[in-house]
């Protein structure tokens, strides 16, 4: 099979999957009972961030529905956080059986820029690749509900001034580049600091250990009164009261920061694409299923979520997402390296 680097263009990263699975399906086997009973044993998720987290949350959520497409399947959570997700993404590429059994669930905003960064061993398009998205949400600017800073305006002011310390989940992230993006563009001075996850960034706002935390939009409006959301890195709030009415950002600064949202899906081996090609059949089209269920929805909802974040998307959809994030990542990833003194 084609060997692809972390920066495939589009269309060879699709026509090269797709290449893959028709050359497993010519030396597979005819369809069988093995095609119906699909899968026989537990499906594998490893998860490249902690227990506990939004991408736990989100992979046990599509499960409950899932398994009802999936042959009333039963799964099983690893978690592999470290790194940025590296850790997760080379144990799963390096010592996870390509067998179709196993998958990876992530977030493929920060770990794609992550990917561009920091060069893993186990390379997009080579080792894996993804192949649906089931949510998508913007990055927003939020601080605790003590904070004396009620605006964004007023948040860019203020770090005119003084270094304005954020609370972020992971520096390779569509929220961190936002706000470096924003920090450039006004000569406002942000100091990004990394808390490991979503939950003790917020709460480093919400106690003012920090100045203020950006987050997918998610965290902010679960978190409702704890929380003043300021502004969202989107063209427009959808969102309106449940998102405090927060103003996109090039709205109040004229500026052409590109819109910035992160999506959670699935990834599997390339090679049990080729090897196992009615295995993964029923894997993408089962997926797609569960994805579009109201159940799902109704479950996001329940969760606290709004509806709008669920957003199927299929492998076409998934790797152009994946290509715009590298070139996010190639435009504003060198803001994220460390300062040379």
């Amino acid at each position: 099979m084609k060997d692809f680097t972390i920066t495939p263009t589009r269309r060879s990263f699709l026509k090269g999957g797709a290449m893959a699975v028709g050359a497993g399906a010519l030396s597979a086997s005819p369809l069988s009972k093995a095609w119906a009973a699909f899968p026989e044993r537990n499906i594998s998720i490893l998860i490249p961030t902690g227990e506990g987290g939004g991408a736990d949350r989100d992979a046990r959520m599509f499960a409950t529905v899932w398994r009802k497409y999936l042959n009333n399947a039963n799964f099983e959570y690893s978690y592999y956080p470290g790194a940025a997700g590296q850790v997760g993404y080379e144990f799963y590429a390096a010592k996870s059986e390509p067998d179709c059994y196993n998958l990876l669930f992530g977030n493929l905003g920060p770990e794609i820029i992550m990917q561009a960064m920091q060069k893993p061993k186990a390379t997009l398009g080579k080792d894996f690749i993804y192949f649906c998205q089931t949510t998508d949400e913007t990055m927003c600017i939020f601080v605790g509900k003590n904070s004396k800073i009620t605006s964004i305006q007023q948040l860019v002011d203020e770090a005119k001034k003084r270094v304005v310390t954020v609370a972020t989940s992971r520096l390779p992230h569509p929220a961190s580049i936002g706000v470096l993006a924003l920090g450039e563009a006004t000569g406002a001075k942000f100091q990004l600091v990394p808390f490991g996850g979503g939950n003790p960034s917020a709460m480093a706002a919400i106690t003012g250990e920090v100045d203020c935390c950006t987050l997918p939009i998610t965290n902010a409006i679960q978190l409702d009164k704890e929380v003043l959301i300021l502004t969202l890195f989107s063209k427009q709030n959808v969102f309106g009261e449940m998102a405090d009415n927060a103003p996109p950002v090039n709205d109040v600064f004229g500026t052409k920061i590109p819109e910035l949202s992160s999506s959670r899906g699935f990834a599997i081996h390339v090679k049990a694409m080729e090897t196992y090609p009615d295995r993964f059949q029923i894997i993408e089209e089962s997926v797609k299923k569960a994805a579009l269920d109201p159940e799902y929805a109704d479950l996001v909802e329940k969760a606290g979520m709004p509806r709008s974040f669920v957003r199927y998307g299929g492998r076409e959809e998934t790797v152009a997402f994946a290509q715009d994030m590298l070139a996010l990542a190639e435009k504003y990833g060198s803001l994220l390296a460390p300062k040379k003194k």
